[in-house]
């Protein structure tokens, strides 16, 4: 707490703590689950190239898996995803 509240110069420091604090949770939580499914932490590079190319890899199939757990989630509750791009030039 102290590191958060030195660093704000904001009257309303609780508010502001609070939405740090919550962005922390959902950071870690989003750095867990590619560590977790997809060996983001098994990388053993020597050069930056190298180390870069790998977080590349694991971010892109990271968004691929999170589209489609949201496809199939979507499809398995029957509902139609309003914002949608095909959704939006549908209406259109």
């Amino acid at each position: 707490m102290a590191c958060f509240y030195s660093a704000t110069a904001a009257r309303n420091w609780a508010a502001l703590y609070t939405g740090v604090a919550g962005l922390r949770w959902t950071i870690e939580t989003c750095l867990g689950t590619p560590k977790g499914e997809l060996g983001l932490d098994h990388c053993e590079a020597r050069s930056w190239d190298g180390w870069h190319r790998h977080m590349t890899l694991c971010m892109a199939a990271l968004a691929f898996l999170a589209r489609l757990r949201a496809e199939l989630v979507r499809v398995a509750a029957g509902k139609s995803n309003e914002r949608s791009p095909e959704a939006v030039v549908e209406a259109a």
